[in-house]
């Protein structure tokens, strides 16, 4: 029996984030006829479609590293913590007077990437359950923040640094075309070379890939390595938004976003395949969430109730469970007989 289309439309991991953003969207434009629409104000481009994107920013660069690390089988919890670290470094150096732009930005890439380091070693060769390594880093990495400052919020008055978060390329948000970018170049890499393949055979079966000859411990630290480099960035990007760093808040929560917006996209927690496209179309759903959620009128505090009830239809939907169901449903793609198949 062969599949029909719409069976396997429905196999695909991106139908169900694709149509649950098609929803929320359809939901805004039942509230705002004009949610859709963009305009220009002094040369740059603006809108709510705009905001969604530039508000994601710092999401999608989260989970583009976070897509690494769990296709390997594993997780970062400390994501939040490194961005904090590394956010307060680049306003620990901007305070202290180092106006190079590169010098703020490598070090506060490079205690995204040591963090990232130390998380992969103890995974790969420690042998650590990366819930456990990790949330080492996610406890302990908001007291480093906050030793870094002294406690206190760093104010950032560096032009050149605050482009980064808040600045326009060419009529459209920086960050947001920097997030794209890196995305754009994660897919090249991933999926042009053999560096996708590795992180899958090892994510499906480490054992099995070890003794295919892959380096298991060396791949697997340098995901954790790439995501908190990420973190790394993102820190940096939210430091220079506000114009300001703050040890407690920059980064709290960030890293349920980053792994909801991965596993919505469908990349499965277990590790194995992933989809750098799922991952960004997660984060514009979880981002697109959030208007609407105004629209609708729920109260802030009472706003991650749905949110948590939207991924969990989402992964529900996504599970093999629900597909095998669904595939009984639709009707099969009728065999070929075996007259039609014999020559006259």
């Amino acid at each position: 029996m062969g599949e029909t289309h719409l069976q396997r439309l429905l196999r695909s991991p991106l139908v169900w984030p694709i149509a649950g953003l098609a929803l929320l969207l359809v939901v805004n434009l039942v509230n705002d006829p004009g949610f859709l629409r963009l305009g220009v104000r002094e040369g740059h481009l603006e809108g709510q479609l705009v905001d969604i994107l530039t508000h994601g920013a710092v999401t999608l660069v989260l989970a583009l590293g976070m897509t690494l690390v769990i296709a390997t089988g594993g997780v970062d919890l400390s994501v939040g913590s490194v961005m904090a670290v590394a956010g307060m470094t680049a306003g620990w150096c901007v305070t202290h007077g180092h106006s190079s732009l590169l010098f703020v930005l490598a070090a506060a890439l490079g205690a995204g990437a040591l963090a990232g380091l130390l998380n992969g070693m103890l995974v790969a060769y420690a042998g650590i359950q990366p819930i456990i390594a990790t949330l080492v880093l996610m406890v302990s990495g908001r007291g480093i923040a906050q030793l870094i400052s002294r406690g206190e919020v760093l104010k950032i008055t560096q032009p050149r640094f605050e482009f980064i978060g808040k600045g326009f390329l060419l009529g459209l948000p920086f960050a947001a075309l920097l997030a794209v970018a890196l995305y754009a170049l994660a897919q090249l890499v991933l999926r042009r070379t053999a560096a996708g393949l590795f992180i899958e055979a090892i994510g499906d079966n480490p054992v099995a890939s070890r003794f295919a000859g892959l380096a298991t411990a060396r791949v697997k630290c340098l995901a954790y390595l790439l995501c908190g480099l990420g973190a790394g960035l993102a820190g940096a990007m939210v430091a220079a938004n506000n114009a300001a760093a703050d040890p407690f808040g920059l980064g709290q929560n960030m890293e349920l976003d980053a792994i909801f917006a991965v596993v919505v996209g469908g990349t499965a927690l277990t590790g194995g395949r992933f989809t750098l496209l799922g991952s960004f179309v997660g984060v514009l759903l979880l981002q697109t969430l959030t208007p609407t959620l105004v629209f609708l009128g729920v109260d802030p505090p009472v706003q991650p109730v749905p949110k948590a009830m939207l991924i969990l239809i989402v992964c529900v939907l996504q599970s093999d469970l629900t597909r095998r169901w669904l595939k009984n449903l639709l009707p099969n793609k009728p065999a070929a007989s075996v007259a039609s198949r014999v020559e006259p």
